[in-house]
C-alpha cells in the first residue's frame, strides 16, 4: 500500500493488475469499474492534500464492496492509519466506538447523519471527529443547519465509483463558516460543467473503463447536473437521468425532496416519476410505511404547482442499498401503476 502514496508517476503497464469496483446498482444495471494502483494512489494523495491529513484514521460504517467503504480502507492502509470497521446498526442504536487517540474521520450518507443526530450520545461522538464526510445524496438545508448549530465538522462531498470516490469537498472550516456546496475540486481532479449542465470529471483517479472493456479516456461525463461558482465550488442540482417531465415541464426530484424534507413532514422521502396517461409522467413522493402520514398540503406549499406530487405513497419495503442510497429503480417498480 505504501506505493500508492510514493508513486507520483503512476503505472504505465496496466497488465500489473486491476480491481473491479461495483457500480450502477441504483440504476438497475450493475457494472464493474476498473481501478488500479495509479488511480487509487492519485485519489489518496489528493484526499490527504485537500484536508491536510498525513495519516488517515477512519471509523467505517460502509460496506467494503462500495467505493466509499473501499477507499476508507485504502486511505488508512496507504497512510499507515487505523481502520475501525463498525456496524451501522450498532452505531444507530447508540453504541459508539470507544475513544481513541489521534484525529478520526467517518463517511456517512445524509440519512445516516440525520438518524445519528436524534441521539445526544451520537452527537457528542460526532463532535469528537476531525472530519465527517457526507455524500451519496443531497444534504438538505435543515439538516445542514442543524449540524452546523451542533458544531459538527461536516465536509459535504461529491464523488463517483468511476473517480475512486471523492473529487470535490467542502473543508469543515468552510462548512462551519456557512458555505453550502460540495466544495472545490481535490488537487488530483478537474471539474467542469458542459453546456447542457452535465458535470464532467478529469484527473488521475479516473477509472480505466467498465469491465470487460478498457479505456484510456481521461475525462468522464457523469449523469449529474451541476453548477460551479466563481470560487470553483461545485453544487449538484440533480441527476440527468432522474429528471421528471410532467405536462411538458421539467421537475428535479432533488429539489422536490428538499422542499418536502424542509416542511418537517418527512423523515425520509424519495420522489420519482411514474408513467401517467394525462401528464406523461406524474410526480410521486414515497415514504416508509412505518412513518407517520404526512400533511400533503403543508409539505408541498413551497413548491410550484407543476412540481407538487400527484400522489404520496407509503412503501412497506424501503429499498436502500448497503450504503444507504435509495434504489430508485426498485422503488419505481413498487409504486408504478
Amino acid at each position: 500500500m505504501e506505493a500508492l502514496m510514493s508513486r507520483a508517476g503512476g503505472w504505465t503497464n496496466r497488465d500489473e493488475g486491476w480491481l473491479g469496483v461495483r457500480t450502477g446498482g441504483t440504476g438497475g444495471v450493475v457494472k464493474f469499474a476498473r481501478h488500479d494502483q495509479a488511480t487509487l494512489g492519485a485519489a489518496v494523495r489528493g484526499f490527504c492534500a485537500h484536508f491536510g491529513l498525513g495519516r488517515v484514521n477512519a471509523v467505517d460504517v460502509l460496506p467494503p464492496h462500495h467505493v466509499s467503504g473501499l477507499m476508507a480502507r485504502v486511505r488508512c492502509a496507504a497512510t499507515g492509519g487505523l481502520h475501525l470497521a463498525w456496524d451501522w446498526k450498532r452505531l444507530e442504536a447508540g453504541e459508539t466506538p470507544p475513544p481513541r487517540e489521534g484525529d478520526w474521520v467517518v463517511s456517512l450518507v445524509p440519512t445516516q447523519l440525520h438518524r445519528l443526530m436524534q441521539t445526544p450520545r451520537a452527537v457528542d461522538w460526532l463532535r469528537s471527529l476531525r472530519v465527517i464526510f457526507v455524500g451519496g445524496g443531497p444534504l438538505w438545508a435543515e439538516l445542514a443547519e442543524a449540524a452546523a448549530l451542533a458544531g459538527l465538522r461536516l465536509a459535504p462531498s461529491y464523488g463517483l465509483t468511476e473517480t475512486a470516490a471523492m473529487v470535490a469537498a467542502l473543508r469543515p472550516e468552510e462548512f462551519l463558516a456557512c458555505a453550502r456546496s460540495c466544495g472545490a475540486a481535490l488537487p488530483h481532479a478537474r471539474l467542469s460543467v458542459a453546456g447542457d449542465g452535465v458535470v464532467q470529471v478529469a484527473g488521475d483517479s479516473l477509472f480505466r473503463g467498465y469491465w470487460p472493456e478498457q479505456s484510456a479516456a481521461r475525462m468522464f461525463a457523469t449523469e449529474d447536473l451541476g453548477a460551479i461558482d466563481a470560487r470553483g465550488h461545485l453544487t449538484i442540482l440533480g441527476r440527468r437521468d432522474a429528471m421528471i417531465v410532467t405536462g411538458g415541464k421539467k421537475v428535479s426530484p432533488a429539489e422536490v425532496e428538499a422542499a418536502l424534507r424542509g416542511s418537517g413532514e418527512f423523515e425520509d422521502v424519495a420522489v420519482i416519476g411514474v408513467p401517467d396517461p394525462e401528464w406523461g409522467e406524474a410526480v410521486v413522493a414515497c415514504y416508509p410505511e412505518d412513518g407517520r402520514a404526512p400533511d400533503a398540503t403543508r409539505a408541498a406549499v413551497a413548491l410550484p404547482p407543476h412540481a407538487r406530487p400527484k400522489r404520496y405513497v407509503a412503501v412497506r419495503k424501503w429499498p436502500r442499498n448497503a450504503q444507504g442510497k435509495i434504489d430508485r429503480a426498485a422503488l419505481r417498480r413498487q409504486v408504478a401503476p
